[in-house]
């Protein structure tokens, strides 16, 4: 069950790979994800040494009134990745220079997992090809909707 998303990722970049990591949270703040409280926009992935975390993401504490009074929504969260899928990601990440962000959150079994891909930045023509294709996809539906009334 989609958690969050991140809705202009696929407007705002071109999906290459994608791939499944863990997440760290705190307790109040899988009680948020699971009320599907926070955003995914403008979120990235970034390595420190040997390990991955996901900067910029925003969750709300759970109840505000009992969540530490030093508690940041923008904290950096560590992403649980393997050895191999963490040198896959920093090798592709330096080679083509692309972008490695968060696509959604989501719930598997009793774990919250974070859908990750690696990306390459559109450029503004390339968004306007993309929403003049939905648009024209859209009115192809609507023809065909009225056509079998």
């Amino acid at each position: 069950m989609r958690l969050l998303n991140n809705k202009k990722a696929r407007l705002n970049y071109e999906i290459l790979d994608k791939l499944e990591a863990g997440i760290s949270l705190f307790g109040f703040e899988v009680k948020s994800v699971r009320l599907k409280h926070g955003s995914l926009d403008g979120s990235y992935i970034s390595f420190f040494g040997k390990e991955a975390f996901l900067l910029n993401a925003y969750i709300p504490p759970y109840q505000p009134a009992n969540t530490p009074t030093d508690y940041d929504p923008y904290r950096p969260r560590k992403l649980l990745l393997s050895k191999k899928e963490l040198s896959i990601l920093i090798t592709k990440e330096k080679e083509r220079s692309l972008t490695i962000i968060p696509l959604s959150f989501y719930s598997k079994g009793r774990f919250i997992k974070a859908e990750i891909a690696i990306a390459r930045g559109k450029k503004k023509k390339d968004k306007r090809e993309d929403i003049k294709k939905k648009d024209t996809e859209r009115d192809i539906r609507r023809e065909f909707k009225a056509r079998l009334k």
